[in-house]
């Protein structure tokens, strides 16, 4: 297919007007972002969100006074313009809160970033003597191939440390087993560190700042992310902008290589551009006429996976004092639990309840996702207790929320598909596709957001900035290191934290 320019593109979208607004697909960070710089710049926007809430993945559910982050959302970021923005629209209820994180294996807790002392005493002499013994004999033995995840991290860390903290993790992350999870991504997520170096920095310290280390502070919504999500929604409207609920969008109708038409809740909408945060597969799926064969099976096979949450309010003490804790432990199907007040006691309508929320990683309609609700409060209550932090007993009431494509999966073949229906994007000139599922990228909420920013910039500014490339290395934004630029565009999750899932 023909490569297209920024400008070239530019010249396709039709001159912004009332009747020809900038339409702006989806109502998340990405999509909210686009509607309120384009609304600051006094231009028409229409956002479109096909549920009844905004945030897309980042919301805040409101149950009985209880607040309850989806996923967890820590406002840390070193793109400075993109922190202006959070602190410009949420000002004095931007609370700076203390960051904490702990994995849960072997009925213990270990610190993050690992302790030397804290290492022996968790792990005990024996265990730790085996874990070093396993790393030095994957350091001198001839290697084998490193196809899977599962031989790349042996090979790295040795076999017992990758039983302990790699495999239980990202099999009940990824739903696969991990010999079938691709060595390249491995690579990616997992980049720079070795079980040497980690053991090294974590009992004679970080000598050079070669390990970098984590923030210790972030910032954090009073009511939590979604009263980010509801104050840019007010703004936008406020300034003369629409954000529309309940609106799916069910076609994007493309002429001579322009969407022409964008057709949503039963209106026919005829915009100047559109700006996109559709997962890839539904961007291919609505548009008419059809993608070439290619593309579409390109988008079909783009896979995705999903998470619940058990939200369970428990009567008593927080069962433990982090945001969240890792539970690296066989056993239970939970992967990750977080504590809402310590994220903000404004998440918590009294001082004698724990609200926490049980995270459970899925594919939409398999027996988890299907399960009722009812049976899923009763498995996290039951798990709660197996693993010594609450008594199922004390579980006043749950809820359960379901997350659609909250991950998108990066397998052997997504780059190859990405590609394919990145082509054909590039025919049409006034569709910009932005975000996490926007571009199919594992992008936390502060480079999503700046995806929208240059987007706008292209569309207002007739800028040539490339979407495609914001994020793309592989650097955790809540990493640091002295003399670091703080304003660098850096990806999502941490070389050593990549098994610990990603803090969206």
């Amino acid at each position: 297919m023909t490569d297209i320019t920024p400008q070239d593109q530019l010249q396709r979208g039709q001159e912004i007007t009332a009747e020809h607004p900038v339409v702006v697909l989806g109502a998340g960070p990405a999509g909210l972002t686009a509607g309120y710089q384009l609304t600051n710049a006094g231009k028409p926007v229409i956002v479109l969100e096909s549920s009844g809430q905004v945030g897309g993945i980042a919301r805040t559910e409101v149950r009985d006074g209880y607040r309850f982050d989806l996923g967890g959302h820590r406002f840390f970021t070193k793109v400075k313009e993109v922190d202006d923005l959070w602190h410009e629209i949420m000002q004095e209820e931007f609370l700076r809160r203390p960051r904490q994180s702990r994995i849960y294996w072997n009925d213990k807790f270990l610190e993050y970033p690992l302790q030397g002392m804290d290492v022996i005493r968790k792990l005990g002499f024996v265990e730790l003597s085996r874990c070093l013994a396993s790393y030095a004999w994957a350091a001198v033995k001839p290697k084998d191939r490193e196809d899977t995840f599962e031989a790349w991290v042996s090979n790295r860390f040795g076999k017992r440390l990758y039983q302990h903290f790699f495999k239980t993790y990202t099999e009940k992350l990824w739903g696969v087993s991990a010999d079938e999870i691709r060595a390249e991504w491995a690579a990616q997520r997992i980049k720079g560190l070795s079980f040497f170096s980690a053991a090294r920095a974590a009992f004679f310290g970080n000598e050079g700042n070669q390990i970098k280390s984590l923030i210790s502070e972030f910032n954090y919504p009073r009511f939590g992310p979604g009263q980010m999500w509801e104050q840019m929604t007010a703004d936008i409207r406020a300034r003369g902008g629409e954000v529309r609920l309940n609106a799916p969008v069910t076609r994007l109708r493309v002429d001579d290589g322009s969407v022409a038409e964008v057709v949503a809740g039963g209106e026919t909408l005829y915009p100047s551009h559109v700006i996109s945060s559709l997962p890839l597969r539904t961007t291919v799926g609505i548009t008419e006429p059809q993608a070439p064969p290619e593309v579409r099976d390109a988008a079909r096979g783009l896979r995705y996976r999903e998470f619940l949450t058990v939200l369970l309010v428990i009567d008593g003490e927080d069962p433990f004092p982090d945001n969240w804790i890792y539970i690296h432990q066989p056993g239970v199907r939970v992967l990750r639990i977080q504590n809402f007040k310590s994220w903000s006691p404004w998440m918590v309508p009294n001082a004698t309840d724990a609200s926490i929320g049980m995270e459970y990683f899925c594919f939409e309609g398999d027996d988890l996702w299907s399960r009722d609700d009812e049976d899923l409060v009763a498995m996290a209550g039951r798990e709660i207790e197996q693993l010594h932090l609450a008594r199922a007993d004390r579980v006043k009431f749950g809820f359960v929320e379901r997350v659609h494509k909250a991950y998108p999966i990066y397998d052997e073949l997504y780059a190859e598909r990405v590609q394919t229906i990145r082509g054909w994007l590039q025919t049409i000139g006034n569709l910009t596709q932005v975000g996490r599922n926007g571009l199919h990228r594992y992008n936390n909420s502060d480079h999503s957001m700046l995806t929208a920013m240059r987007a706008v910039d292209n569309i207002l500014l007739g800028t040539h900035h490339d979407i495609w490339s914001v994020n793309a290395e592989s650097v955790y934004h809540e990493e640091h290191r002295e003399n670091e630029d703080p304003y660098r565009t850096s990806p999502e999750t941490p070389a050593m934290e990549q098994p610990l899932a990603s803090e969206r």
